[in-house]
């Protein structure tokens, strides 16, 4: 008889405690291990639920062991993560080489206890107490305290008690680093933190922006309040600053050399104590590079100190105190100091709101010194008979040119206050703002219709929607062999690629026999020559008195002006002394928004000779003149933009009428309006190209410009062959497909073209 095998079974592991049918654990409802041997558990209570975090269990000695490395970091200054990414980062690093001797030498214990013993003593010592392992736990989302209690909000789970009582670092366990980079100031550079706290009730700015300049010690202060001094009363042949009041290359070497001379004095002839110190740290650093002792923590005689202590003596008498790093942060587009001892604000680019800094002018005294300096950068002497003034300048070794407006306590209630908004170094193209959805490519092939036939072209809208972003964008469709003037002082936020341009400012804070004024600058321009003038900011009469004259001129009119719409754009414009007739002689007005962090052409107006037949036109009525205007183009409520013209090329959605821009293109060229026509489609074509090949750079796309205009078959040919060469090279297509019309370049369609490209 044959006997059959047992069957072999196996036993199934145990469901994890947060499983459903876990029956050895019905009240919990999440268990994961969020770092190595750390373990937090979501757990239902009567009444919600409790959230708890298990860490590495320590044996006798193993406490014994962390009691001494607490002890020897005691005398460690090291700043806690702004955020939990920071968190997990110093604990993925640990300690790192300067320390790891020293823990080593401290501790006597098995590997396994002393990875758990360096736990807790980085989590005391470098990261966030006993809060660190809830900044372990990526699904922690907003965290609120309750009663003394830390209370946190899961993903799934809200809100969970923790029984943790005391919030040293409520605000940084639960916060989210939103970018990290580092600032550029002489040979340093500072770490900048762009982050949002997840607290509730602890701020109503979530945002924050924190600089993270080099730690200080007790005393240092003082010492670099001594040093200043010292190099004040030093002297110095020509003086510190140089007539801009600004520090030059000069200025900045001495005041290096001094402060490292006046330092290093003080650092070393301390009293009997600290020399005492300074013995005890030599010689155990000796015995430390032996194995002959624990190496010395205390950072009073750190290599970096004196490095650390010069930065700020640089930063005071060099860059502008607080507000060095913010000027120079390019990724910066306003800065905001109101008064003594409120933070500092700053808007990121890309934001549509204000956040504050980690920086404060505490004392009225080094406020008033940030002010005088900033306007003396620019020529401006702020006293008490011109307590206020608006400069413009560009630190050195930075591109940007900001605007300020400083002024001082004697006009500004708690304290001075300065205003700074900085242009971005880098000009924006058509191709960025079309792609960011700010205006469609039928917008851009009609600016670059009235830029290069010298129209007349007015941004208006509040401040900061981006009217000078628009207007510099366009600048490259101004003709290479045409003269661009720009006047007044927003010529200075004006980009001109054109070696023919040329920027004149008027300088109304130097004295009145060395004044320039607008008129001055209308003398002067009417000798250049000039194709096409541009005022950045028509705001003042003087400035819409000189608009008057332009247009009066035939030149072409570029300009920005504050305005939100058209009714308010015509109802500034006669208040400031301009003819409401002369309206009439401007061919468009684009007004951008700015709404939910998003700058766009909300609207963009022509106007006309008479009624129009759309269904966006208006008619208003000021000093007995009629005023007659049609939208050309919008943006529609779903983030569309409806254009005010309708051919095929262009698709259905726009409306069933041809824009008075090109009549009046067609009276100034002396051409017919079917040509401007044609002339505008084959624009279009060459924007959509434009588009499709990412040319973002502004000097390249001048480039392209410049060649088209120079030859444009030539230019034509260039890009269909390099348009087959990249297909050639892509995967076997067609190499003659380049030099058909699919792409709206390779070929023409207006019968030879007009000689007007």
């Amino acid at each position: 008889m044959t006997m059959s095998k047992p069957e072999i079974t196996s036993v199934p592991p145990p469901p994890p405690p947060d499983a459903p049918d876990a029956w050895y654990a019905p009240d919990v409802l999440r268990q994961e291990e969020v770092h190595p041997g750390v373990v937090v558990t979501v757990r239902r209570t009567g009444d919600g639920f409790r959230y708890s975090a298990r860490e590495p269990s320590l044996s006798a000695p193993g406490e014994r062991a962390l009691e001494r490395v607490r002890a020897y970091f005691s005398r460690a200054s090291a700043t806690p993560p702004l955020t939990r990414e920071g968190a997990v980062e110093r604990m993925a690093a640990g300690f790192g080489p300067k320390y790891e001797r020293a823990v080593d030498r401290l501790t006597d214990l098995s590997t396994a206890m002393e990875r758990r013993m360096t736990y807790h003593a980085l989590a005391e010592a470098r990261c966030l107490g006993p809060l660190t392992p809830h900044a372990l736990d990526d699904a922690i989302e907003v965290a609120d305290e309750r009663d003394g209690e830390v209370i946190v909000h899961t993903a799934d789970y809200a809100p969970a008690l923790t029984g943790i009582a005391g919030t040293a670092h409520l605000e940084r366990f639960a916060s989210e680093r939103l970018s990290r980079y580092s600032v550029s100031f002489l040979d340093f550079d500072v770490p900048v933190v762009l982050y949002r706290e997840n607290v509730l009730g602890n701020d109503p700015f979530a945002t924050k922006y924190a600089i993270r300049e080099p730690d200080l010690l007790p005393g240092d202060r003082e010492l670099i309040d001594e040093c200043k001094e010292r190099i004040w009363e030093a002297p110095v042949e020509g003086g510190l600053l140089d007539e801009g009041g600004a520090a030059g290359e000069d200025a900045t070497a001495f005041v290096r050399e001094r402060a490292e001379a006046v330092l290093s004095r003080r650092l070393t002839a301390e009293d009997a104590r600290t020399w005492l110190d300074a013995l005890r740290y030599r010689a155990r650093a000796a015995l430390a590079a032996y194995d002959l002792a624990v190496p010395p923590v205390d950072g009073r005689f750190a290599p970096d100190r004196l490095s650390d202590l010069v930065y700020y003596v640089l930063r005071d008498y060099v860059g502008y105190g607080h507000l060095t790093v913010p000027i120079r942060d390019g990724r910066l587009e306003d800065i905001e100091a109101n008064r003594v001892g409120e933070r500092v604000k700053v808007v990121p680019r890309g934001f549509d709101e204000r956040v504050p800094t980690n920086l404060a002018f505490e004392r009225e005294t080094e406020f008033v010194n940030v002010v005088t300096q900033l306007a003396a950068s620019d020529g401006v002497e702020v006293n008490a008979s011109t307590p206020s003034a608006k400069v413009n300048l560009r630190p050195p070794g930075s591109e940007e040119t900001i605007r300020c407006a400083v002024a001082l306590p004697t006009i500004s209630e708690g304290g001075p206050h300065i205003s700074i908004r900085k242009q971005s170094p880098d000009p924006l193209t058509p191709v960025d703002l079309v792609e960011a959805g700010s205006l469609p490519t039928e917008l851009v092939a009609l600016l670059w219709l009235l830029y290069e036939h010298h129209g007349v072209v007015l941004f208006a809208g509040p401040t900061g929607v981006g009217k000078t972003t628009l207007m510099n964008a366009h600048v490259p469709f101004i003709p290479f062999d045409d003269r661009p003037v720009s006047i007044d002082e927003g010529s200075r936020e004006v980009w001109l690629p054109h070696e023919t341009g040329v920027s004149l400012t008027t300088r109304d804070h130097e004295r009145e026999y060395k004044r320039v004024t607008m008129a001055d600058l209308m003398t002067e321009t009417n000798y250049l020559n000039p194709d096409v003038e541009i005022i950045a900011e028509i705001n003042t009469p003087e400035s819409f008195a000189s608009f008057a004259q332009i247009v009066s001129t035939g030149h072409g009119v570029l300009g920005t002006t504050h305005a939100e719409d058209v009714e308010k754009l015509i109802n500034r414009a006669v208040e400031q002394g301009l003819p409401a007739y002369l309206l009439a002689e401007l061919d468009l007005v684009v007004f951008p928004k700015r709404a939910g962090g998003e700058r766009y052409v909300g609207e963009v107006v022509e106007f006309t000779d008479g009624p129009t037949t759309g269904s966006g036109g208006g008619v208003i009525e000021r000093d007995g003149t009629t005023i007659h205007y049609d939208t050309v183009c919008e943006r529609t409520v779903d983030g569309d933009f409806a254009f005010a013209y309708d051919h095929p090329a262009l698709g259905d959605e726009a409306r069933d009428r041809r824009t008075a821009v090109f009549d009046r293109v067609a009276d100034r060229t002396d051409r017919p309006v079917e040509a401007v026509e044609r002339e505008f489609l084959r624009k279009h074509r060459y924007v959509e190209y434009l588009v499709s090949e990412g040319v973002r750079d502004a000097d390249e796309l001048f480039g392209f410009l410049a060649d088209l205009r120079t030859n444009e078959a030539a230019t034509v040919e260039r890009v269909a062959h390099a348009r087959r060469s990249e297909r050639g090279a892509g995967g076997g297509e067609d190499a003659r497909e380049g030099e058909t019309d699919g792409d709206g370049v390779g070929a023409r369609t207006d019968g030879g073209g007009d000689g007007d490209a």
